[in-house]
């Protein structure tokens, strides 16, 4: 055999080994594996209360929900609670505190026995819980993603982060010894102040 039918051999080979529908269909059954399943998105509702991100349900009378450390950094600032909130506000305050606020501060002892005595406050309506637990930043979360007629008043950084997660949901904080009211916009045409 010559060196010329040596070639062609070879070359007849090769052809017979890479067949171009070879691999398209294993290109095809690698991507039929590598596929990923469709997943369904869950994107939560919007409320009708909401027209944009103005929220449409706040009006005075006000509702507050405040929580455990507002109350504490509250009396640290000696700024009383419905007092501080109609001066920030111009308008009236309704303050609710939560059942999971309630035996957060009941936990906490002796130590914050003043915020619990001002939590007892007959002006502060207390709000009964339907879950399980008692973690208080879940409680407060969850009800604002139900209801959206509270203002959120606390000094925790994480819940506020949280917070301003849910669209048309104010905040009210203490800076420079005062209530300051964030994401409300007729609270600071009125004159609250401002950040």
């Amino acid at each position: 055999m010559g060196s010329k039918a040596r070639k062609t051999r070879k070359f007849a080979e090769v052809k017979r080994m890479l067949n171009p529908k070879d691999l398209k269909s294993k290109q095809e059954e690698l991507a039929k594996k590598h596929k990923p399943k469709e997943e369904v998105r869950n994107v939560e509702k919007t409320s009708s209360a909401l027209f944009f991100k103005y929220n449409a349900q706040l009006g005075p009378p006000y509702q507050v929900l405040v929580d455990t450390n507002f109350i504490n950094f509250a009396i640290k600032n000696k700024i009383d609670l419905v007092k501080g909130m109609m001066d920030c506000l111009y308008a009236e305050c309704k303050p609710c505190i939560t059942a999971c606020v309630m035996a957060e501060l009941e936990k906490l002892g002796a130590h914050y026995r003043v915020a619990l005595k001002v939590a007892k406050d007959p002006r502060l309506e207390v709000l009964p819980c339907l879950h399980s637990g008692t973690y208080a930043d879940d409680c407060i979360c969850e009800r604002i993603r139900q209801h959206k007629c509270y203002i959120v008043a606390t000094c925790d950084r994480d819940l506020r982060r949280r917070v301003r997660k849910v669209p048309g949901v104010p905040i009210m904080y203490i800076a420079q010894h005062k209530f300051t009211i964030e994401r409300l916009p007729e609270a600071t045409m009125g004159g609250a102040p401002r950040q």
